[in-house]
């Protein structure tokens, strides 16, 4: 995965907000090169990646590398992250593809009708934290704040992923097909652990040329709370 140095401060907000961010709602599709169930999701994942008031991400797993095809956009932390949402929802396996919004609601991916009524479902969730970025030469600013009292501690991360890649598989059990994938999660980082009380600033720094999100989410793989992309 690609690795961010971070420095992160935590103080009380004092200073103007420079980028007010939207909050979308936030789709997760776990899925792999190795599933021949998976290419209906990834393209229910397409649908939705020009929707501004969506951050459709894939999180490609590895564990059906055995099969014969490995997944080169796979990391082990994802299918981490899949089995953690697992034992949160008492869960005794996991399975692609699978598609997850807003850190609570989750379905077989190639669903289409289903993910869609849950974004809208979510659409009016009402925000407990203000989320607030701003972006400076390669450098963003972060700004964390409860809204109101209440706030559960949470985990922020920031998320980078690129547009997408056309993959020739060769082997396995999509193997003769050419598919395309899109909003490949390339690094998932916890650039801070937030109490819920006080305003937290992170700067980052040397983010390089991926697209990026900022999720926070109640600690526990929890709930998610807010949520924002970081741009230029």
């Amino acid at each position: 995965m690609r690795r961010l140095s971070i420095f992160t401060a935590m103080l009380m907000f004092s200073f103007p907000i420079l980028v007010k961010a939207d909050h979308p709602v936030v789709v997760e599709l776990y899925t792999s090169q190795g599933c021949s169930s998976c290419p209906p999701a990834d393209r229910v994942l397409e649908q939705l990646i020009n929707k501004d008031d969506v951050i459709a991400l894939a999180l490609h797993v590895d564990y059906w590398d055995y099969l014969g095809w490995r997944d080169e956009f796979a990391d082990p932390a994802y299918s981490a992250r899949q089995r953690r949402y697992a034992r949160v929802w008492n869960e005794r396996s996991v399975y692609t593809p699978q598609i997850v919004v807003q850190g609570t609601e989750y379905m077989v991916g190639s669903r289409g009708d289903a993910v869609r009524r849950q974004i809208m479902a979510h659409e009016d969730d009402r925000d407990t934290v203000d989320l607030d970025t701003s972006f400076s030469n390669g450098s963003a600013t972060i700004t964390v704040r409860p809204r109101g009292r209440n706030v559960a501690e949470a985990a922020v991360y920031l998320v980078g992923y690129s547009d997408g890649e056309e993959v020739a598989i060769l082997r396995g059990e999509l193997r003769g097909r050419t598919l395309n994938y899109v909003n490949i999660v390339e690094s998932w980082e916890t650039i801070a652990n937030w109490d819920g009380r006080s305003a937290i600033s992170i700067q980052t720094q040397n983010l390089g040329d991926l697209n990026y999100v900022v999720i926070v989410q109640e600690a526990g793989q929890g709930p998610i709370l807010t949520s924002a992309r970081v741009t230029p």
